[in-house]
């Protein structure tokens, strides 16, 4: 009988295999953005539509092509939220949060959602970790911001990347740059996309951020926002450049930077891929966005924030032989022959689940040579048999699947022994690291 459905393009299940390593990406992101101070904030799936186009940017690709919209039963306009700056500062403003100590720091690890063409580490519903920073203004917190991603990306191996900064400048002298911009592309109009001819009366900067090799070529000798920053950005953009230096934190200049969304002013980065099958392959991006807490109706609060894509950090990290932790394995799986010592080995199973360890037993009525099986398919790495002599005696043998060696053990100390033999193969892991 065929399948009724399959998963939607773009869209993926994550099995078990692999699902343990996206909550360890999460619970290392969340441990390094609490020591930087910030707190976590959950969101909802979806929010009113008029947020995005207002926060996001009615001129950009995320909500003039990629947005999940639709109307609800009440006949409202509802977007699946594509990013997670938006939301998080509607969530601020909504329950007060911007008037208490500022900075107020807060961060997340969501699924979000956008219509794009699938490709290698890219899906329409990918997984994302952000971090927010509501209420600074001074460069070091977009160099702090920056330092947050650096330690993170250390703290889970990640390495073959670049930092590529730049500044976009303020509403004030963007004007002019826009302007020298426009009429630099408005020579060129006869090379550019169809996309970037409707980009120039819109927002020209968006060509600069354009996939095509013909634009991008164009875009290569376009004026650079650098040259038009005022003294107050320039100052600004110096010092974050210092204070990444003096962090010992690398990173290259790239005039071409201008992200994707509307919020953002000044400080801009990106982390791009160096590795060979992922060369150019952006891990996350962020920068600053000063004016959008008073485009969603609050009162001008300097802001800045970065996010990463889960699934291409992953697979960098697949593709780099990154140190990745193993799956927790079962520690014991415990098999049983008669009712007796089933009932038996349930009460020993839930007293050693209750200490916190990983144990099995069967569950599916098999046969004791059945059960010997699916302890080796799941990889338990002791087994134990449970029997009428067991039973009587209170004492059974414990098999360590690797060697092979059994161990007598009292039923009465099981849960001591098991927590002893966890800590022996810790540090037997540990020595042969260090041997290494």
């Amino acid at each position: 009988m065929p399948l009724l459905t399959k998963a939607v393009r773009g869209t993926r299940d994550v099995l078990p295999q692999e699902a343990y390593l996206y909550r360890y990406l999460e619970n290392t992101a969340l441990e390094t953005a609490r020591n930087f101070g910030y707190a976590e904030l959950r969101l909802p799936v979806f929010e009113h539509t008029e947020l995005f186009e207002r926060g996001v940017g009615g001129t950009t690709d995320v909500v003039q092509k990629e947005m999940y919209t639709f109307f609800d039963k009440s006949g409202r306009s509802i977007t699946l939220r594509p990013e997670g700056t938006a939301g998080a500062a509607r969530a601020c403003l909504e329950h007060g949060l911007l008037a208490e100590a500022l900075p107020r720091k807060v961060c997340y690890a969501l699924n979000c959602y956008r219509y794009e063409k699938p490709q290698a580490g890219r899906y329409r519903e990918f997984r994302q970790f952000g971090v927010e920073c509501f209420g600074a203004a001074a460069p070091s917190a977009d160099a702090e911001l920056i330092a947050l991603a650096a330690e993170l990306f250390s703290a889970i191996g990640l390495e073959h990347y670049r930092i590529e900064l730049n500044s976009i400048g303020c509403p004030g002298c963007r004007k002019v740059y826009l302007e020298s911009l426009r009429e630099y592309f408005q020579q060129h109009q006869d090379t550019l996309c169809g996309t970037c001819n409707e980009r120039l009366a819109k927002n020209p900067m968006r060509i600069l951020d354009c996939k095509s090799p013909v634009c991008a070529s164009v875009a290569a000798n376009a004026p650079k926002v650098v040259d038009y920053l005022c003294p107050d950005c320039q100052s600004h953009f110096s010092a974050v450049q210092r204070l990444l230096d003096a962090m010992g934190i690398p990173f290259t200049l790239n005039p071409l930077i201008v992200r994707g969304l509307d919020y953002y002013t000044r400080t801009v980065f990106e982390f791009i891929s160096e590795s060979p099958e992922l060369e150019g392959l952006t891990l996350g991006a962020g920068g600053r966005y000063d004016g959008l807490i008073e485009e969603l109706g609050g009162q001008y609060t300097p802001s800045l924030g970065w996010a990463m894509g889960l699934e291409r950090v992953l697979l960098q990290l697949k593709t780099g032989n990154a140190p990745l932790p193993e799956q927790e394995p079962c520690v014991l799986f415990i098999a049983s022959r008669g009712e007796d010592a089933a009932t038996v080995t349930m009460q020993l199973v839930n007293a050693l689940r209750a200490e916190g360890l990983h144990v099995q037993s069967d569950i599916a009525g098999r046969s004791l040579k059945a059960q010997m099986k699916f302890a080796d398919k799941i990889g338990a790495q002791y087994t134990m048999v449970l029997g009428e002599e067991e039973l009587q005696t209170r004492r059974a043998n414990l098999k360590n699947m690797s060697s092979g060696v059994e161990e007598a053990v009292s039923l009465d100390d099981l849960a001591e022994w098991v927590e002893q033999k966890i800590i022996q193969t810790m540090q037997e892991d540990l020595q042969a690291y260090f041997n290494e």
